[in-house]
């Protein structure tokens, strides 16, 4: 280039400088607004106009990158965006080529950005939002949380950020931290049917029920017409026992969408509780039309067959719980094939696995020694708290725990649920005889002998309460105040529950004469020989009723209205334990008037333990 043409060039760009100074600033707004308009072609323009004059703008890069990010041209939107950070590495730039690397299925380079982000401007709430999006599509929702958190903190007022916090909180399990924040959802707009909605689904698993019935009935008068909310709120008020409330509300649920599962299955659960079971079983096989693939009424059904005494068709239709996801049962598959009574086992060494509830092991270890009976050499896989009760089952060569896994050598395996199906049980012939449980060992007889003193008293066990976890144990138990009503009577009370929760510790404290000794309880066989001891133990459905009923023991169950199917209907005594006796709720569906039934039937028990004592 000549002197000439240089003085030509100089003078060209001092124009340029001239120019930028009185257009670029108005062609760069119009250019965003095109872009927010969505005239790409126009936005564009401006931008080539800008970067023909000042061609290494970092506004006009970034501009330039957010276009090509929205019209999907990804990899120039990068190489805007990054060349827009090299001149001026703002926070805002960072942000947008994050949320483009997201877009482009880069997630862990966008985390990276986001991360360089935050360092910059910590204060700044929009990185922290971007980045905590960013960990929760990449399902490290933990970190997303802190993300957002600290952006909430920031930012109070910020109702998003706050409601993803809560909906974060809510997918982790973290009820009591999630029912905070809708809590600050609410105050910060009130009256939101979503928020209510899912404040209410929070209390519904914290079994606040009363409490998730007003926000859910709140919400759905806020969208009368929102289906979900109609089936929300019928479901609470299945779990508060006001099943013939709840259907009004399934109905309403499927006027408004019809056919839908789930609320076909909700209706029907409120039919079964209801006891109109052959209205329940067209429901469930209405869902079956609707959804073939769904294993959830073939299930249900199954339960139904069992809870009214069809077991040929419940055991069969019960295998179907490997198939629905909800019921948590996690199915081994071994090598070997699984038995289900049909091929010959005389010979043959068979594992039986646990696969539900220490209770349900109890129930069904009967099933062991029959197995033995037919030849074959039996191998326990059950919970490390079965153990050492169920290592001395006659019958058994090995029982293992289910932590360690399997260590020997097998033919063929059976999980110990489906055994009353391999041997063909039907409420005719349920084998019934105890105890079938070995007795415990003398020595740890003798401890708890000494322990619990004279026998001068009838000796009364007590269970009032299940795994809080349970699905129906806002039914099956019940507070230890609703015991009160026995306290005076004349015998030894031993308390048999192990964990007390917060709101019955107080009472336990405060019954000085009950006896206390549950802190020696350290396996099943000590809960074992404790209750070998006793005359009588009275306890709501858990795993101490079926391990008292599976050692001969005389024990009373407190059952609710419609309870799990081992105890079938309207009877007073079980199949399953002979010495068992069923004391079940009304259709009031209350305990109190079970504890007055249980209270007068004791004090005739009193009287006839001591009349006996007398002549002995």
């Amino acid at each position: 280039m000549n002197r000439r043409e240089r003085r030509a060039s100089g003078k060209k760009a001092k124009e340029g400088q001239n120019v930028s100074t009185g257009a670029v600033a108005g062609l760069l707004e119009a250019g965003f607004q095109h872009l927010q308009g969505q005239r790409h072609l126009e936005a564009q323009i401006c931008c080539q106009q800008v970067l023909s004059i000042e061609p290494q703008r970092a506004d006009a890069l970034h501009l330039m990158g957010l276009l090509s990010s929205q019209t999907g041209q990804y990899d120039h939107a990068v190489q805007w965006l990054s060349r827009a950070i090299r001149q001026d590495p703002k926070v805002e730039y960072f942000c947008s080529l994050g949320i483009t690397l997201q877009r482009q299925g880069r997630r862990e380079e966008a985390l990276r950005v986001f991360d360089k982000a935050v360092q910059l401007k910590p204060d700044d709430p929009e990185p922290w939002k971007h980045f905590g999006t960013a960990l929760a599509d990449s399902n490290r929702l933990d970190q997303a949380v802190l993300c957002f958190l600290r952006a909430v903190t920031i930012n109070p007022h910020d109702w998003e950020t706050a409601d993803k916090c809560a909906s974060l909180l809510f997918r982790l399990g973290r009820l009591v931290e999630a029912l905070s924040w809708f809590n600050a959802c609410d105050g910060l707009r009130p009256d939101r049917a979503s928020t209510l909605q899912m404040r209410a689904i929070t209390k519904f698993g914290l079994n606040q029920y009363e409490d998730a019935l007003s926000d859910m009935t709140r919400a759905q008068a806020l969208e009368p017409n929102n289906a979900d909310a109609c089936n929300n709120l019928g479901g609470v008020l299945e779990r508060l026992g006001r099943d013939a409330e709840a259907l009004q509300w399934f109905e309403r649920a499927l006027t408004l969408r019809p056919n839908h599962p789930a609320t076909l299955m909700n209706k029907a659960a409120s039919l079964s509780n209801l006891r109109r079971f052959s209205e329940a079983f067209a429901v469930y096989q209405e869902v079956k039309a609707i959804d073939p693939g769904n294993a959830d009424p073939d299930w249900s059904i199954a339960m139904l067959h069992l809870l009214t005494g069809n077991f040929e068709a419940g055991w069969a239709g019960r295998e179907v719980r490997w198939k629905v996801p909800r019921l948590g049962f996690q199915r081994i598959n071994f090598s070997q094939p699984l038995w289900l009574g049909k091929e010959p086992i005389d010979g043959k060494t068979i594992l039986v696995h646990i696969d539900e509830g220490l209770g349900d092991t109890i129930q069904f270890a009967r099933y062991v020694p029959m197995l033995a009976a037919r030849g074959a050499n039996v191998i326990l896989l059950v919970d490390d708290a079965l153990c050492s009760l169920l290592s001395e089952l006659p019958g058994v060569s090995k029982c293992l725990s289910s932590k360690t896994g399997v260590l020997s050598s097998f033919d063929m395996y059976c999980p110990i649920s489906s055994l009353p199906l391999a041997f063909g049980t039907t409420l005719e012939a349920v084998p019934s005889a105890v105890p079938y449980l070995p007795a415990p060992p003398r020595a740890r007889l003798d401890t708890w002998k000494d322990r619990l003193g004279p026998h001068d008293r009838l000796r009364v066990g007590l269970v009032w309460s299940g795994n809080p976890k349970h699905k129906n144990d806002h039914f099956r138990s019940l507070p230890l105040r609703m015991l009160s009503s026995i306290r005076d009577l004349d015998a030894t009370f031993i308390s048999l529950q192990k964990d007390p929760r917060p709101e019955d510790q107080a009472d336990l404290r405060a019954w000085s004469e009950i006896v206390d000794l549950t802190a020696q309880l350290t396996d099943f066989v000590e809960t074992a020989a404790l209750i070998s001891c006793l005359d009588l133990v009275i306890t709501v459905d858990t795993s101490v009723a079926h391990l008292a009923g599976a050692l001969g023991c005389p024990t009373w169950i407190l059952l609710p209205y419609t309870p799990d199917y081992r105890w079938l209907l309207d009877r007073d005594d079980s199949p399953w334990y002979p010495t068992v006796r069923l004391f079940r709720q009304t259709a009031t569906r209350e305990y109190a008037s079970v504890i007055e039934r249980v209270r007068a039937e004791l004090a005739a028990q009193i009287t006839a333990w001591s009349r006996k004592a007398d002549l002995v």
